[in-house]
């Protein structure tokens, strides 16, 4: 039985990330990216001003003040989108609203508020507070610069770097394929939901679940029908969610019993199984392997074992698949409200929900098949074998994505 880590290990260095496509950018978010991103203009492109004001020459103004105002000759405005006018001389000023370019002249902004007009003489503006140069001025290239680094591959771009790669022109990027990932359930007692039920028989609802977290990892999904407990239906099964996908996830038939057909139904078609026990509560039996270079995961057919497989390793594999860099879960610190033992020999991960304090307290019975507890979990704990951890114990938390 290997450990969490070494079975991770296995799992992430046998991956090589799929290739790169060309992508439109407002149809990026999420992927993760094949190429770096360079920035092939300055951003600002220009000096501009940061709000709506007059551009002067501070100069012009180091004793303006409510009591003593400067008056300046009012030369023209400049909306954003516009040219920046023509070059601004000592005495005169010029409307400019946020975002437009500073003429040639000036090197500041006076705020509106510091501003007063009078309606008998349009042409003039008495500035009724000194300004330093370049007071409310964004400078070209402040934020990023010509040949700046944007994104690096391996990064998964989110809504802040579209917007980033939008602002300096750039309509494509390079990404990494999606995977396409076929789901497979087993079991003879499993129904599609909405069918009818016999006695025995109980909805499938695994699929669902790992198709859920699969999209959310970036992946398109393929989702094939129930496979009952027979070698060679599972067989069949297995054949057609390979020439379908790029991985094969499936749930239950990976343990020992006598109606699990999986690994053997995998080895059958030429697969090579790598591993299939693993050292964790919940979530022993799991399996992966490979066959004509595509990736097979089994998880365990009850649901919490399924998920906490699926989080720890199949979902690491997933996000290399894509190139990313990052594969572990978001952890956050908090502290245990209750204590948390753990007396046997593997370690148990804890379903667990987190307050906005910090505060961390499981959530329901903590059984393999108790998907009430799993619907009120945010996040695991990562309790060792033979611990007793008290209440107010400082504890990081895996949340879920």
């Amino acid at each position: 039985m290997l450990s969490l880590e070494a079975a991770l290990d296995r799992v992430v260095s046998g991956i090589t990330p799929l290739p790169g496509e060309r992508v439109p950018l407002h149809a990026a978010a999420g992927r993760w990216l094949a190429q770096e991103v360079i920035s092939p203009r300055d951003l600002p492109a220009f000096d501009n001003s940061a709000m709506d004001g007059y551009t002067v020459q501070s100069s012009a103004l180091a004793q303006a003040s409510l009591e003593k105002p400067v008056q300046l000759s009012l030369r023209g405005e400049t909306p954003a989108g516009h040219a920046p006018g023509e070059t601004l001389l000592a005495g005169e000023c010029r409307r400019i609203f946020t975002g437009a370019p500073l003429p040639p002249g000036a090197d500041a902004v006076v705020m509106q508020e510091d501003t007063r007009m009078d309606p008998a003489a349009p042409g003039v503006v008495s500035v009724l507070d000194a300004v330093r140069p370049w007071d409310h001025v964004r400078f070209r290239g402040e934020d990023v610069k010509t040949g700046m680094s944007l994104a690096r591959a391996g990064e998964r771009l989110n809504f802040a770097g579209i917007a980033l790669l939008g602002a300096v022109g750039i309509r494509e990027v390079s990404a990494t394929r999606r995977p396409k990932v076929a789901l497979l359930a087993t079991g003879s007692e499993l129904v599609e939901p909405g069918g009818e039920l016999v006695p025995g028989q109980i909805f499938e609802s695994n699929r669902s679940m790992i198709e859920a977290l699969a999209r959310e990892t970036g992946c398109e999904t393929v989702v094939l029908p129930i496979v009952a407990d027979d070698l060679p239906g599972t067989r069949a099964a297995l054949a057609a969610a390979f020439a379908a996908g790029d991985v094969v996830i499936t749930t239950g038939g990976v343990s020992v019993g006598a109606h699990d057909f999986v690994k053997e139904a995998f080895e059958a078609l030429g697969g090579d199984l790598a591993f299939w026990k693993v050292a964790i509560r919940p979530g022993k039996p799991f399996a992966w392997g490979r066959l004509n270079g595509r990736h097979f995961f089994g998880l365990p057919g009850n649901p919490v074992s399924a998920v906490v497989t699926f989080l720890l390793l199949v979902r690491p594999a997933l996000i290399r698949l894509q190139g990313g860099n990052d594969v572990g879960l978001p952890t956050a610190l908090g502290t245990l409200t209750t204590t948390l033992r753990n007396p046997g020999e593997r370690r148990h991960f804890v379903r667990v929900k987190m307050d906005r304090g910090g505060q961390v307290t499981p959530v329901g019975q903590q059984g393999s098949h108790i998907l009430s507890g799993l619907a009120e979990a945010q996040g695991l704990v990562d309790v060792p074998p033979g611990v007793v951890w008290e209440i107010g114990r400082p504890v990081e938390v895996l949340r879920f994505p």
